[in-house]
């Protein structure tokens, strides 16, 4: 923990930027223009679409399920570059959006866009003081990093339940949230290729959907709950073949190991994905 850093539970500041703060361009090299680092959305394995738009697909599912169509307020717990919070922002009646982020590269490449209406904050989840209710929360790959993998089931059960009893207190009674977070499936936690992940992710872990299901228990009603884990796996075939393609840039940016690293990464992911090891969960939330 670095000094001034405040502990929390789950991933603390430096593990989030030791894999988000590589650097900008280097995640420019094989993300989609948009910079979304999470899985796109697409309807079902036969459509067209590229990276880009299946992305901007996803991000309206999630402001659909958020209900940001009749929101003036948003919060995004993990805004990673902001393409969310900028499709919020593009609507005429949301006066306010605010990101939290742990990484400070992100944080300043979305500042540094200079719209009036998005607040980001480098600040964790359980940090957060909100200055008035919000209309809609969304959270698309943070509660990866909610726990540590020393953590038990009832210690992430626990970490869970807090994160969302803070979001239930942060939300208009009559607001809603969307959820998007990577699962175990199949895959168990003593599996070798679970010690990777940690390389690439250091003091983070999955939580299971029942896990997620005891936690929000009494807080949200899971109005909806979806497994895309096909769409991750295609969205991480699409980013491994993007590095590929400009490894030679990638290399000089951040060197051969970090670049072979992610490659191993992007593969494993997809095989993951693919064969049920591991979940793409995604939710519509309403508050109870």
């Amino acid at each position: 923990m670095s000094a001034g850093e405040t502990k929390t539970a789950g991933a603390s500041e430096a593990a989030i930027q030791a894999h988000y703060d590589v650097g900008n361009e280097f995640y420019k090299l094989w993300l989609d223009e948009s910079l979304t680092y999470s899985a796109a959305l697409w309807d079902g394995p036969d459509d067209p679409c590229d990276l880009g738009a299946a992305q901007k697909a996803k991000i309206a599912w999630h402001l659909q399920s958020a209900e940001v169509a009749k929101a003036r307020s948003v919060l995004d717990v993990g805004c990673g570059w902001g393409a969310t919070l900028e499709a919020c922002a593009a609507l005429a009646q949301v006066e306010r959006g605010v990101g939290l982020t742990l990484s400070k590269a992100q944080a300043d490449l979305v500042t540094a866009e200079g719209n009036p209406r998005l607040e980001i904050r480098v600040e964790n989840w359980q940090q957060h003081q909100p200055a008035a209710l919000y209309d809609s929360i969304i959270s698309i790959g943070a509660f990866e990093h909610f726990t540590k993998p020393a953590d038990d089931a009832a210690a992430k059960i626990a970490i869970y339940r807090d994160f969302f009893s803070h979001c239930r207190r942060w939300l208009n009674p009559q607001g809603a949230m969307s959820l998007q977070t990577i699962a175990y499936g199949s895959l168990r936690r003593d599996d070798p290729n679970v010690a990777l992940m940690s390389q690439i992710f250091p003091e983070s872990d999955l939580p299971r959907l029942e896990e997620i299901v005891i936690a929000c228990d009494g807080l949200f009603e899971i109005v909806m709950v979806r497994n895309d884990r096909m769409d991750y796996s295609r969205t991480c075939e699409i980013w491994a073949r993007n590095l590929r393609a400009r490894r030679a840039e990638a290399v000089a940016l951040v060197g051969p190991d970090q670049v072979q690293r992610y490659e191993r990464y992007l593969k494993l992911s997809a095989m993951g994905f693919l064969t049920g090891k591991i979940w793409l969960l995604r939710f519509k939330l309403k508050p109870v």
